[in-house]
């Protein structure tokens, strides 16, 4: 795991206490790109499953979570792909 993951990983924990958390960087899969030449990479996709999220519409989820990354989406971050669910939504 790279240092990035673990703190994306721990800035989502902190903020928003999931039940569930599944984060891969997919970086590797757009090497080249411009974008990611300037983050360095910077492709993730995230599963979350968060008590949070309840009554929240998608695009407030999504708002959290880029609330919860602060400066990493502006450093570190150049694509995240979200999906962002309450435990409810599991069944």
């Amino acid at each position: 795991m790279t240092d990035r993951v673990d703190k994306i990983r721990a800035l989502l924990e902190a903020a928003l206490q999931p039940r569930e958390l599944d984060l891969h960087d997919d970086s590797a899969a757009h090497a080249g790109h411009a974008g990611a030449l300037q983050s360095g990479g910077g492709h993730f996709s995230v599963y979350i499953v968060a008590d949070a999220f309840a009554g929240k519409s998608l695009l407030q989820r999504h708002q959290m979570v880029y609330q919860a990354l602060g400066d990493l989406m502006r450093t570190d971050i150049h694509a995240l792909m979200i999906k962002a669910l309450t435990p409810e939504e599991l069944t």
